[in-house]
């Protein structure tokens, strides 16, 4: 039977599609523009007339651009910070919010607990102490000072409580009956049943660690220590002159060399996205219940 869709509906999903086909360009537009600005000259990036298409194109920017070892250097400190910020955030996630999916009447005082967590997403220590604990355990200009203080992420922590505790309870009864401890059923069946939401997780992780600048400003007193988003900081607000005392480089200005190294600064987070797509609108646990 084909359901009939009334005149109101049809223009409800009309108005839903172009407002969010609207918010979708206005999200890629900025982005085009930067990557229009790194592929054109010198003078029309400088005279505004660049938009969403390059002018005079050349390809200098980029040259200029992979020529720095600076670049570079603070992009394997984000990918570092990626690797071990994500990994940690992830695993204490899951630590966290497992024993917190439980009901009262199992883990006693789950409900304090959850509360204390919480009272940090609203309220934090300050940056002062928060900067002194880390120059007191010797964490400065480490990569562990981008790292251990956001250890935990609590707005990740009650995403992957909600997700475990949809998780039907007959699973891990039935583990539980077949003689698997707390941890054998977490490992073995919950995280196995919970990889759309670490996707989710993981995505989100990663995003904050590679767009995180104020740490790395904070913590790091060498600029070979700083992440990709510190340096491309100073980038933007300090002018570089060497541009100018290098005949090779003709051509291009500090707008264009600044737009490729955001739209570079970009790219690796753009790549992620999508092998991480599929796993959102997949339902791993339907039907995992028999009988």
């Amino acid at each position: 039977m084909v359901e009939h869709i009334g005149w109101s509906r049809k223009i409800f999903l009309l108005f839903n599609v172009i407002l969010l086909s609207f918010s979708a360009i206005l999200c890629i537009l900025p982005l085009f523009h930067v990557m229009a600005l790194s592929f054109s000259g010198s003078a029309p990036a400088t005279a505004g007339l660049v938009t969403l298409w390059p002018v005079d194109l050349n390809f200098k920017s980029y040259v200029y651009v992979l020529n720095k070892p600076e670049f570079f250097q603070s992009m394997l400190v984000s990918f570092q910070r990626i690797g071990l910020g994500v990994s940690i955030n992830i695993l204490m996630a899951i630590l966290i919010a497992y024993p917190l999916s439980k009901e009262s009447s199992f883990f006693k005082g789950r409900t304090w607990y959850a509360w204390f967590f919480v009272f940090t997403m609203l309220f934090s220590g300050g940056l002062i102490p928060t900067f002194l604990t880390v120059k007191a355990t010797g964490l400065l200009d480490s990569i562990w000072a981008l790292v251990l203080p956001g250890a935990v992420p609590v707005f990740l922590v009650v995403l992957l409580l909600n997700f475990f505790r949809g998780i039907p309870r007959e699973l891990e009864e039935a583990a539980l009956i077949d003689g698997a401890g707390q941890f054998t059923t977490l490992w073995r069946i919950f995280v196995p049943l919970s990889l759309p939401a670490l996707a989710t997780i993981t995505l989100f992780a990663a995003v904050n660690h590679w767009n995180a600048w104020f740490d790395g400003f904070l913590y790091m007193n060498r600029p070979e220590h700083m992440p990709l988003q510190t340096y491309l900081r100073s980038v933007v607000i300090d002018r570089d002159t060497s541009l100018y005392n290098v005949a090779e480089y003709e051509g291009i200005s500090d707008r264009t060399t600044i737009a490729a190294q955001v739209f570079l600064g970009a790219l690796p987070i753009l790549l992620l996205y999508p092998f991480l797509q599929r796993y959102f609108l997949k339902g791993m646990v339907l039907g995992s219940v028999k009988g």
